[in-house]
């Protein structure tokens, strides 16, 4: 997931022989898959459960034939920890292709979320609109049906929001429901 939300366009999964250090051990086999511009980390997982399901019965099948010839790893190791809710949260600040990419690689766990009057709002995946008049950062402004959020490059669509206490719904419905939007701005 962090790979994901720092933009990488491939991502894998390998089998590998445990050993006593943190994922040191031979690999057996690898795969890998394309991160498309609109994945977020769910949809990735849940493709990868599916090769890698393959890959470890092909890698077993390999090793009870006695066919299996594990390869040194190659490279230094590389930690991915889990992400917190702190790692969902958006910065309004940054590029809009940032906080894009960001989005999806937090959905649905830990989650997007920003925050607004000091309560927290969770977001499902922007879309990217260089072509949208320009807001401040964390600036809200509706702009046709679309609800459009300031970036430190451009603006960016909500898709879908879940205002504090509510239910996760589109984000124009939840526009439609604001007595205005002119000193909406998310934090």
């Amino acid at each position: 997931q962090e790979r994901h939300g720092a933009g990488d366009d491939v991502t894998g999964a390998v089998t590998f022989l445990l050993e006593e250090g943190l994922d040191t051990g031979p690999v057996f086999g690898t795969l890998t898959e394309s991160v498309g511009p609109d994945d977020t980390a769910g949809a990735l997982l849940e493709r990868l459960s599916h090769s890698g399901a393959v890959l470890l019965t092909q890698t077993l099948s390999a090793v009870e034939a006695g066919k299996a010839a594990p390869q040194a790893q190659v490279g230094e190791v590389s930690l991915a920890p889990k992400l917190t809710l702190e790692d969902g949260r958006l910065h309004w600040n940054q590029p809009a292709l940032a906080i894009g990419r960001r989005a999806r690689g937090v959905t649905p766990e830990p989650g997007a979320w920003t925050t607004l009057d000091g309560q927290r709002v969770k977001l499902e995946p922007v879309r990217l609109r260089p072509e949208a008049p320009d807001l401040a950062p964390g600036e809200v402004s509706l702009d046709g049906k679309s609800v459009l959020v300031g970036t430190g490059s451009h603006a960016v669509e909500l898709t879908r929001i879940q205002p504090a206490g509510k239910k996760m719904m589109a984000a124009a419905d939840w526009a439609r429901g604001m007595a205005t939007l002119e000193s909406v701005v998310f934090e």
